[in-house]
């Protein structure tokens, strides 16, 4: 779920509130109260409003706290962290169905059963995963190499949690920040504000009780896109973990801050003539189906070859699936998929009983899915998108390499790097498309929704998946605790240093021969003249300082040098001592002792370097 964009202005990002998919796909918020202007980045956003500036001000104050908590946490012991970390997880567990509940009522997203199972999947699989890493002190000793790795975590976390899987989401963020030792501030959907602020209630207060420092786990309850926008930029905050639009994404980005941000899936799922077909059309269709399709792991596309398509068709009819006419997909087209080619959030998370009243299509009792046929991919296909819905794309092609470009094509419609499946009994087919498809998760023989997240393949339990460089982010990988740690790594020699030809030691001087010590030399001499009756003369006394010109003036001071660099702690010590630093043209400042010296008025520039 996780697709990091490179830093881009906030023109791109629009003010008002906007419903976002699970990976980030921006929906168009049919209820806006917000102007759609944004300033570029490094501008201030506008304060016209009461809201606002209480979230722009809530969210400096939760950073200040959560960076006064993290000097506290930072020591605290892996036995302890564990300990909070498992108060935390079995506090949040018996509340998941009531959470699922309230999520769905909240935001009309979803299936209550169904985010009942991803809530459980966060606070007990993921918990799971998470609870025997070692995240404190030293974590792996490389004897062979002789190097220790001993860990630190990262920072204050800002954590963005979105409307379609929010309590889920919360959960696991909550959970791996605290594992890494980082405290965390929440900045809730505003569709979703109330079942996600609930859900960290609960796990903030188990995390108290079982001795977390005041202020590790925060979050917002005055939510605007400004305050959210504030959190992301504060000084405190270390790492964003930012799941939402595409505009919010970019935000994170532009933060100036390293930040895991959250993209669209759009994953095609193939299906080659050896598979087992029944067992391939049930996983597509489970994992289509599952919460109604708002995962962005969620299948989006059926890739078939021409050999078993007729089977395959029989077989989506009998799992609930319904064939559209060329008339019928025009319509549902219409509906469903706005001029910016996004999904409208009217039809988001609904079942198909809700699509086909919203659209006017008669469909058969018991229908599950919407499969629409298509003959191509892009803008004069528009249900070739990422639907957030039980609807699915329909491709038939000639064979496994013709399936291998057509998956490609979808993938770079919107998925690039996210996830697909292929449903194969031939290896070899199997590695082919584990070699060439731009996707980091390829889900064999499973359902994609599922089998990304680790919920039933051996990847790492996550409810945020890395799309490395093809997505634009920094990282493949699920997230995991391991990301928000930072390693410090003790390395010992191993190869003695040799010096250089330019290195090598001078020879060495011919030995002088010894000399008389000074003391003995200085008495013989005086025994001598004192034979010849020659008495020494007296030792001059120490010669004293020369006294200074009188100028009619006190002597002036000093003149200080300029520092050659200076740091955030270099500036924080002059502010405590209260002395300035002198800095000129060769001084090296660092940006964060730049803005600190700035602010405070630190640094006297000397004219000249």
């Amino acid at each position: 779920m996780l697709a990091c964009q490179s830093p881009i202005l906030l023109q791109s990002l629009p003010k008002r509130d906007v419903v976002t998919g699970a990976c980030g796909t921006r929906l168009p918020d049919p209820v806006s109260a917000h102007p759609t202007s944004m300033p570029p980045a490094g501008d201030s956003p506008p304060r016209g409003t009461d809201r606002d500036l209480a979230s722009i001000a809530e969210a400096r104050a939760l950073a200040r706290t959560a960076r006064a908590a993290q000097d506290a946490l930072a020591e605290i012991s892996q036995e302890r962290i564990d300990a909070i970390v498992t108060a935390m997880a079995q506090a949040v567990t018996p509340h998941a169905e009531a959470l699922a509940r309230l999520a769905v009522e909240e935001t009309g997203y979803g299936v209550v059963a169904d985010k009942t199972q991803k809530n459980l999947f966060s606070s007990r699989q993921v918990y799971e995963f998470i609870r025997p890493m070692r995240t404190v002190g030293v974590i792996r000793r490389l004897d062979d190499r002789r190097v220790v790795e001993i860990a630190e975590p990262f920072g204050v976390v800002a954590a963005v949690v979105p409307s379609t899987n929010p309590t889920s989401t919360a959960i696991y963020k909550v959970l791996i920040a605290l594992k890494a030792r980082c405290a965390i501030v929440v900045s809730p959907h505003p569709s979703a504000a109330r079942c996600i602020t609930r859900t960290v209630e609960i796990m903030a207060e188990a995390a108290a009780r079982a001795g977390a420092p005041a202020g590790s786990i925060g979050w917002m309850t005055h939510v605007t896109l400004e305050g959210t926008q504030e959190l992301m930029r504060q000084r405190e905050v270390a790492v964003i973990l930012a799941t939402g639009g595409m505009g919010l994404v970019r935000a994170a980005y532009s933060a100036g801050k390293p930040a895991y941000g959250v993209g669209p899936g759009n994953a095609p799922a193939y299906i080659e003539r050896s598979a087992d077909l029944g067992k391939a059309v049930r996983d597509i269709v489970i994992g289509k189906t599952f919460d109604h399709g708002v995962l962005c792991s969620s299948p989006n596309s059926v890739v078939v070859d021409e050999a078993v398509a007729e089977e395959v068709r029989r077989a989506f009819v009998a799992e609930g699936g319904y064939f559209l006419n060329a008339e019928e997909m025009a319509r549902l087209a219409a509906k469903l998929v706005t001029p910016q080619r996004l999904p409208n959030p009217a039809l988001v998370g609904k079942p198909v009983s809700h699509i086909a009243t919203e659209t006017g299509l008669t469909v058969p009792d018991g229908t599950r899915v919407l499969l629409a046929p298509l003959t191509g991919v892009g803008r004069d296909y528009p249900l070739s998108i990422e639907k957030l819905c039980p609807v699915l794309s329909f491709y038939t092609v000639r064979d496994w390499r013709e399936g291998c470009e057509r998956c490609k094509e979808i993938l770079r419609y919107g998925g690039m790097g996210h996830t697909m499946s292929i449903h194969s009994e031939n290896e070899q087919i199997i590695l082919e498309f584990g070699l060439k498809k731009p996707a980091f998760r390829i889900c064999v023989n499973t359902p994609t929704t599922h089998g990304s997240i680790g919920l039933t393949t051996g990847l790492d339990p996550a409810m945020t998946l890395g799309c490395g460089g093809w997505g634009g982010n920094i990282t493949s990988d699920n997230i995991t605790p391991r990301h928000l740690l930072n390693i410090k790594r003790l390395a010992y020699e191993i190869r003695p240093a040799q010096p250089s030809a330019t290195q090598a030691r001078p020879a060495a001087p011919a030995a002088a021969r010894p000399g008389v010590p000074a003391a003995l030399l200085a008495e013989r001499i005086d025994r001598f003249l004192a034979s010849k009756g020659i008495t020494g003369s007296p030792a001059p006394a120490a010669s004293a300082p020369p006294a200074p010109r009188d100028s009619g003036t006190a002597s002036a001071a000093p003149r200080q040098s300029p520092a050659e660099f200076v740091c955030e702690d270099d500036v924080r010590a002059a502010i405590e001592a209260g002395r300035t630093i002198v800095i000129g043209a060769r001084t090296i400042v660092t940006p964060s002792a730049r803005e600190l010296g700035d602010d405070r008025r630190v640094f006297v520039q000397t004219p000249a370097g």
